[in-house]
């Protein structure tokens, strides 16, 4: 666009300079010299004119073009950040349901040391409420250990962005 504005400039003067000099030689020479000089400036601003028309016009292909990448651009970065919105969608689904089967089983303990409490009261001994009971802290402590898993793994798909570039450059070294 600058460079349309700068021949424009350009072709203003170059006319301008054209207008003087027929003036002044018309002025010298009487009026057939005039009339030729007028004749030939005509036709050097339709020639002119022309090639402004054409850089119009290469201007608005280049303009079309740069709005057709900017578009592919701009959907390929879409479809990377959607992709990332899955992704981590996924990964939240998985932590989420890793929270809820470790409240089933915190619930589930409870249930189990209020029965082993009860019998203890009674002064029964019931090794079948031991026995759940240990089985129910060890489904919690599973599910416990999966539900850091799950938040490790958010945890490195978040860093894994800003470890990329810092990759790259070890390769590029």
């Amino acid at each position: 666009m600058d460079n349309i504005a700068e021949l424009e400039r350009r072709i203003t003067a170059a006319l301008m300079r054209i207008g003087a000099g027929v003036e002044q030689v018309g002025s010298e020479a009487g009026a057939p010299v005039a009339t030729l000089a007028d004749g030939v400036a005509e036709a050097e601003i339709a020639r002119l004119n022309e090639a402004l028309d054409e850089e119009r016009m290469l201007s608005a292909q280049l303009n079309e073009r740069v709005r057709a990448l900017r578009g592919q651009q701009d959907s390929g970065k879409q479809q990377a950040l959607e992709a990332e919105v899955d992704r981590l969608t996924k990964l939240l689904d998985v932590q989420g349901l890793e929270v809820q089967r470790l409240k089933k089983t915190v619930v589930s303990l409870r249930e189990q040391l209020r029965l082993m409490t009860e019998a203890q009261a009674e002064g029964r001994v019931e090794p079948h409420l031991i026995n759940k009971a240990m089985l129910t802290e060890l489904e919690a402590l599973r599910a416990l250990r999966a539900a850091e898993a799950a938040e490790l793994d958010e945890l490195i798909a978040a860093l894994e962005p800003l470890a990329a570039p810092a990759e790259e450059e070890v390769q590029n070294a």
